[in-house]
């Protein structure tokens, strides 16, 4: 099925990233959420980003707030945060194609893929 996902895992506890906001926007569009959406226990969001109509060609930005998720758990490294917001910019090319971009993150550093 033609959609997007995602998921986080949090490389400091070598967990689920739970309760992470997350938004996605599309490159062109005016600077409004096409989705917005906070991510489970499992560190998973609930449904899609973009599926149906909605999942077409173009460039995304995925914004995961993360700054708050490790104020919340008590890692703390002075203001401004190393990492407040990770935004991952990417294209979908095929809109046949299932699209999962997952994030590994620390409060110091993350990465990315594509996903299956």
């Amino acid at each position: 099925m033609a959609q997007l996902t995602t998921h986080v895992l949090d490389t400091t506890s070598g967990g689920p990233g739970q309760g992470i906001r997350i938004e996605l926007f599309s490159t062109e569009s005016s600077g409004v959420p096409l989705a917005i959406s906070e991510t489970n226990a499992d560190g998973r969001c609930d449904s899609p980003l973009l599926a149906g109509k909605e999942f077409s060609t173009g460039e995304y930005e995925l914004v995961f707030h993360v700054g708050a998720y490790f104020r919340n758990r008590g890692y703390e490294d002075g203001e401004p945060r190393f990492l407040d917001r990770v935004v991952i910019r990417f294209g979908i090319n095929d809109a046949n194609q299932h699209y999962h971009v997952p994030l590994l993150v620390s409060p110091f550093g993350y990465s990315t893929y594509r996903g299956s």
